[in-house]
């Protein structure tokens, strides 16, 4: 039997339609720029939506791969866009590994234990994220140049030492991993301790696998947030084969010669692998985010 909907509910459903599809052609409009001048001949931010002639010079230069433009001269790689990506993608994995270690072993104690000071201490790490990173950049130079005198990996122009400042931003991913494990029941935790469970092992076989969504999430986060991060690994990095794909991308903007082709097929190759990780990580994502910030 056919469904018949009134009159002034079929037109509701029309303009969802429309503001649909209006929402996701204002989300699609700036991807296809950056795609189309990355297709286009020479490096132009102006000219036609749709390319009148495709070319992949820009592709084959942010590949690594070198051609022969029309006058039959060599066109090299410019700059190592490939070790940028991979440099990128070591910080990112490193820093997002141990911030998650670092913010489960953290929310466990906040919400599993009771000692002096508790309160205050997670006080202080919503207050400390008040604050952003570039005001501190002064003291993350000097600190990681005299680190460096005693441990060379650990100093400036390093990846270790730029990972490791980047874990220093696990408040919020404390607070969050905390209001997870605030709602699962205890009773939980206490009978596989009634089942001879060691608190060790009712954390790390009861709790944990409940908790993925938002481990999930806070690794992704944490990725995300060294992967585009920008302010911190300016000061920290010089050698342009260490750069990450943030600081590197910026070499392409020269005074009077801005290399937009080029930036444009880096840009889109610099989403690939985030674009990876949502896609792998999406059927978490939804649950983690809205379970993370609900107590009791």
């Amino acid at each position: 039997m056919a469904i018949v909907l009134k009159k002034s509910h079929r037109w509701r459903v029309v303009l969802v339609h429309v503001l649909m599809i209006a929402f996701l052609t204002l989300t699609v409009a700036p991807f296809l720029m950056i795609l189309s001048i990355s297709l286009r001949p020479g490096n132009f931010a102006g000219g036609h939506l749709i390319p009148q002639h495709i070319s992949f010079e820009h592709w084959k230069l942010a590949l690594g791969i070198s051609y022969i433009d029309d006058d039959g001269h060599l066109v090299k790689p410019a700059f190592p866009v490939l070790q940028w990506v991979f440099n990128s993608i070591k910080v990112a994995l490193v820093s997002a590994t141990v911030s998650l270690l670092l913010s489960i072993t953290s929310a466990y104690a906040f919400a599993r234990m009771r000692f002096r000071g508790r309160n205050g201490l997670l006080n202080s790490l919503l207050l400390l994220q008040m604050f952003p990173s570039v005001l501190a950049l002064v003291a993350i130079y000097a600190l990681f140049d005299r680190i460096g005198e005693v441990v060379p990996a650990l100093g400036l122009n390093s990846h270790w030492s730029l990972a490791l400042a980047y874990t220093g931003g696990v408040a919020q991913h404390i607070w969050l991993i905390k209001g997870y494990f605030d709602s699962v029941p205890r009773e939980l935790e206490e009978a596989a301790a009634v089942d001879g469970a060691t608190p060790f092992q009712a954390f790390v076989k009861v709790l944990l696998p409940m908790a993925t969504p938002i481990l999930i999430v806070v690794f992704v986060l944490a990725f995300l947030g060294a992967m585009i991060e920008y302010p911190i690994a300016s000061v920290m990095l010089q050698d342009q084969q260490k750069l990450t794909l943030a600081i590197g991308s910026r070499l392409f903007l020269f005074d009077q010669n801005y290399l937009w082709g080029d930036f444009a097929a880096t840009a889109i190759l610099a989403g690939l692998p985030l674009t990876l990780m949502f896609v792998v990580t999406q059927r978490w994502l939804v649950s983690g985010l809205t379970s993370g910030g609900v107590k009791g």
